[in-house]
């Protein structure tokens, strides 16, 4: 049986990993209104990822006997002032999320959750891998994004981006 701290904690993120979803969707609608299909597509694909994540945290809860409750999705606010700006918003929100899945592994730590630990070993290494992304994405955008050729082969390459559920992750 799973802490009860630990498995407040592990629903919370549920509904965090869905919010994730909503933000990368809502930065896919900015892109697409300017223009930048690519971009849309990168973060639509980027939303699924954030539910697959949602689901795993769910599938792991039920399959240790936890009801997951979900909350009210809060609605992404966000204004963007340029094409950059999402892109930062997207690394900051991935740092964020880092944050909160460290914190729960402290918490399985502290307790010697191993069991929880080692679910979450996937999510430590996917995040670094997100935040690898966010700060490549931001860097290509600032080399190449304000000439207009250079932003077209970016678009380009992120519209080439093919959803792909991941096989080596926790099982959902």
């Amino acid at each position: 049986m799973i802490d009860k701290k630990i498995a407040k904690l592990v629903n919370e993120q549920v509904n965090k990993e869905l919010y994730s979803a909503y933000l990368y969707l809502d930065f896919a609608n900015y892109y697409a209104d300017e223009g930048l299909d690519g971009f849309a597509h990168w973060y639509e694909i980027q939303a699924q990822e954030e539910r697959d994540h949602a689901m795993m945290m769910r599938r792991y809860l039920i399959d240790n006997g936890i009801r997951v409750t979900f909350d009210a999705i809060a609605k992404p606010d966000k204004k963007y002032a340029d094409t950059t700006a999402p892109l930062k918003a997207g690394f900051e929100h991935e740092q964020y999320v880092t944050s909160l899945i460290n914190n729960i592994y402290n918490e399985a730590f502290a307790i010697k959750d191993f069991k929880t630990m080692q679910f979450l070993d996937w999510f430590i290494k996917e995040q670094g891998e997100e935040e690898k992304n966010a700060e490549d994405m931001i860097k290509k955008m600032e080399l190449f994004g304000h000439d207009a050729k250079g932003l077209y082969a970016l678009n380009q390459e992120l519209a080439a981006r093919v959803y792909t559920p991941s096989a080596t992750g926790p099982a959902m």
